[in-house]
């Protein structure tokens, strides 16, 4: 269990171009490598932007004579790869970016994540979320039985309901579920062996 990292999602990077690579170098490589995108670096490694597809497509000028300096989309929104996913899927729709090269701690390029790559784990089957939270959080890690608890899993949203001992046993178990790689939100249906549903009790008047 345990949300996923930048790094353990990333493609390592195995291209990159200058901003001097010209429109039909650029074209030639996206064509080759089968991507639709490229970073472009300095000198050093360090990303200083994107050249897409689009990118290409929007230029009116007949391309030869441009470079990746000229198409590239920048400033360039990058990434760490000790992100979690849910970090940098914020980050990407925030910027409304599509792909985001990530840099080590010299600010070189190491990988791209691209939103495929995100949808990879946000779209994780639902029934593989389902059988994790059943058999490692409720059974081998809390020891509930799995037949007092009803786990529902629709499109990453889980839904809890049934009954547990401990009212104290309800936070902890929303919270392992909410870290299960591709649960999207937790809905609390629980009720404790009194029927009543596991809430704070409120507060006396006497002592508010």
């Amino acid at each position: 269990m345990g949300h996923l990292t930048v790094a353990d999602l990333m493609t390592p990077l195995v291209i990159s171009v200058q901003g001097g690579t010209t429109f039909k170098e650029i074209a030639r490589l996206l064509t080759e490598s089968g991507v639709t995108a490229v970073p472009v670096v300095d000198e050093a490694g360090r990303p200083i932007g994107v050249v897409s597809e689009a990118d290409l497509l929007r230029d009116s000028t007949g391309g030869a004579a441009r470079n990746a300096a000229a198409l590239m989309s920048h400033p360039v929104v990058t990434a760490e790869p000790r992100w979690n996913v849910v970090h940098a899927a914020r980050v990407m729709e925030e910027n409304r970016v599509k792909r985001l090269p990530v840099i080590d701690d010299e600010g070189c390029l190491v990988g791209v994540l691209s939103r495929s790559d995100l949808v990879q784990v946000f779209l994780r089957r639902d029934r593989a979320i389902q059988e994790e939270i059943v058999e490692e959080v409720v059974t081998q890690t809390l020891r509930l039985s799995p037949s007092s608890l009803n786990v529902e899993v629709s499109e990453g949203l889980v839904t809890l309901s049934g009954t547990v001992q401990e009212r104290d046993t309800v936070p902890v178990l929303l919270r392992l579920c909410q870290s299960v790689d591709g649960v999207v939100d937790v809905i609390d249906r629980l009720t404790c062996e009194d029927g009543v549903p596991p809430r704070p009790a409120p507060v006396p008047a006497d002592e508010e």
